[in-house]
């Protein structure tokens, strides 16, 4: 599997993971992250039940817009990529890098509130979120272009003999070592 699927099932099964519990019982959720004990009121039950049904559509667009799972109905030999002249899947660099950054965002929020309230479940949205955002950084690095390989010699054209010698390359040219 490439990285770049994995990232997107892993943000879909994330954004879900945490929708779960907010759409069947928020008032569990309301409890447990306040401070105090009380009844939660309608509005936070209804902004949790909001907030579950926008993690699962955003799931859902992740899915769909990086191509994972095809929109037209023609079956093709080749994968869908996350090139960004790639045809089949226009909008998957920008929604990696959406999604990327609202992880970083998500995880140096849940950092705050954890430093600021030390409750566990800010770590764990912590440590989920900054986990998926520094693997869309890297999707977004090294993932959305083909590597300049060599037809010729099989070798990533990219590299250079400084401050290393590539002494495949000079074998290959017939150089001589000095």
């Amino acid at each position: 599997m490439d990285v770049f699927y994995a990232y997107t099932y892993s943000t879909a099964a994330w954004f879900g993971i945490q929708a779960i519990p907010l759409m069947l019982s928020p008032k569990l959720i309301i409890t447990t992250l306040s401070t105090e004990a009380r009844k939660p009121t309608l509005l936070e039950e209804y902004l949790c039940r909001s907030l579950a049904f926008t993690l699962l559509t955003l799931a859902i667009i992740t899915i769909l817009l990086t191509g994972t799972i095809p929109l037209s109905s023609s079956l093709s030999e080749s994968e869908i990529t996350s090139d960004p002249d790639d045809p089949k899947a226009p909008y998957a660099v920008p929604t990696l890098t959406v999604t990327a950054a609202f992880h970083a965002i998500t995880a140096f929020y849940a950092y705050m509130q954890y430093t600021r309230h030390g409750q566990i479940g800010f770590a764990l949205s912590q440590i989920g979120s900054g986990f998926l955002a520094s693997m869309g950084c890297w999707c977004l690095v090294f993932g959305t272009e083909k590597g300049r390989i060599s037809k010729r010699t099989g070798a990533d054209k990219r590299t250079s003999g400084w401050p290393f010698k590539n002494e495949e390359s000079d074998k290959k040219k017939g150089r001589k070592k000095l």
